[in-house]
């Protein structure tokens, strides 16, 4: 195989290399029930900041968040919120999930 394909293959993986994580994000003593609710966005050139929450250049869901994430499960009453986010280079998956009744 010629050297160009040996770099552009090295360059694929590089760029579809990623890393998810979750992370608990807050509890209450509410119930934890059986509803669950996700809200979902991708943040392009976004980053994570020392306090924990994410600092996004440009976000693709206006309306991302816990409140979002909580209807979308019908819950009223949150017990918990779980926050998973996948690291690609110039971008991030991120992904609330929030439990509750």
């Amino acid at each position: 195989m010629s050297k160009s394909l040996y770099l552009a293959i090295a360059g694929a993986a590089l760029f579809l290399a990623s890393c998810s994580t979750i992370v608990p994000y807050t509890a209450t003593n509410n119930p934890i029930g059986d509803s669950i609710g996700k809200s979902r966005t991708t943040l392009i050139f976004g980053k994570k900041v020392d306090s924990g929450s994410l600092e996004a250049g440009i976000s693709t869901n206006k309306n991302f968040g816990v409140i979002e994430a909580a209807k979308k499960g019908n819950i009223e009453r949150i017990a918990t919120v779980d926050v998973k986010t996948t690291n690609f280079i110039v971008f991030q998956k991120v992904e609330i999930i929030v439990t509750g009744e």
